[in-house]
C-alpha cells in the first residue's frame, strides 16, 4: 500500500532550525520525485521544494531558497527538509507528495498522485 508519512514538525523560535522527514512505503522509491508543499491558515497551498528520484536535482521556491535544503536517502525511503533559519512566515502544515515522474517540474498539486497527512510547523517566539 502506497503511503507517505511526514514527521518532525513542532514549535521553534525564529532563526532556529527544524528537520522534517517524509518516509515512504509501497512503491519503488527512487523512481519518483518527491515534493514538499505547505499551507498556512487562510492561504493557498504553496510548493516549497522538490527532489528528483535520484536525488541529483533539487528545486526551491523563492521564499525558502537559501534557507531550506532538501535531501533524500533512497536506502531508507526517506526525504528530508532541513529548515534553517526559519521565519514567522514559515508557519504552516507541511506535506510531502509523490510526483508522477522521477524528475522535478512545476509545483502543481494536480501532478502529485499521493500525499502525506501533513505535519504542523509553528514558528513563534
Amino acid at each position: 500500500q502506497l503511503q507517505l508519512v511526514e514527521s518532525g514538525g513542532g514549535l521553534v523560535q525564529p532563526g532556529g532550525s527544524l528537520r522534517l522527514s517524509c518516509t515512504a512505503s509501497g512503491f519503488v522509491f527512487d523512481h519518483y520525485a518527491i515534493y514538499w508543499f505547505r499551507q498556512a491558515p487562510g492561504k493557498e497551498r504553496e510548493g516549497v521544494s522538490c527532489i528528483s528520484g535520484s536525488g541529483k536535482a533539487t528545486d526551491y521556491a523563492d521564499s525558502v531558497n537559501g534557507r531550506f535544503t532538501v535531501s533524500r536517502d533512497n536506502a531508507e525511503n526517506t526525504v528530508f527538509l532541513q529548515m534553517n533559519p526559519v521565519k514567522f512566515e514559515d508557519t504552516a502544515v507541511y506535506y510531502c507528495a509523490r510526483h508522477q515522474y522521477s524528475y522535478c517540474s512545476r509545483y502543481t498539486a494536480e501532478s502529485m498522485d499521493s500525499w502525506g497527512q501533513g505535519t504542523q510547523v509553528t514558528i513563534s517566539s
